[in-house]
């Protein structure tokens, strides 16, 4: 059963998703989608996923939505646009449809932290959760996996946060100093 914070961070993301969409001011869309990656950032935790969840929040909301506003700054805006995009129809049905497929198949997803889940219940889980200490020393088996387990994939995802810094520093820089 979903709770109302899942619901309410369902509905924000959703609303900062089409209001990106349909905004025409520049600013504005920069500001909803920010607020989508953040929001998506938030899932990411409530699904038990703080490392993915803390890349998002890097990476989506605060790398990209500085490059974009550092782009905005450079650019002048016409006078007399109007705040809304129109909606073209086909491309409403067409994205109504594609949610309605992928919101179809929710249902056969198990609730989160389900002891029947398939992962519950996996060999693998049961062989990290046994032997985890034993093999890396570390006493929490969730930073065992990431670390020990999973290093390359959580020094790839290391990299990818820190590659997003150098580079919004180096275009601070630059601007800045130009």
């Amino acid at each position: 059963m979903i709770d109302a914070i899942s619901l309410g961070l369902l509905a924000l993301v959703l609303a900062c998703a089409l209001a990106t969409a349909v905004l025409r001011d520049v600013l504005a869309a920069i500001i909803a989608f920010a607020a989508y990656s953040l929001g998506v950032a938030m899932i990411w935790v409530l699904l038990q996923a703080p490392d993915v969840g803390l890349t998002e929040a890097a990476v989506g909301a605060g790398v990209t939505t500085i490059l974009f506003l550092v782009t905005i700054a450079k650019t002048v805006r016409p006078p007399g646009e109007a705040i809304f995009e129109s909606v073209d129809p086909k491309g409403l049905v067409v994205a109504v449809l594609i949610v309605g497929v992928l919101a179809s198949t929710l249902g056969a997803l198990p609730p989160v932290g389900a002891a029947d889940a398939p992962v519950a219940q996996s060999d693998v889980t049961d062989y990290y959760l046994d032997n985890a200490y034993e093999e890396t020393e570390v006493k929490n088996a969730v930073t065992a996996v990431l670390a020990a387990y999973r290093g390359f994939d959580t020094m790839g995802e290391a990299v990818v946060v820190f590659a997003a810094g150098v580079g919004l520093l180096v275009v601070l820089g630059r601007e800045v100093f130009a």
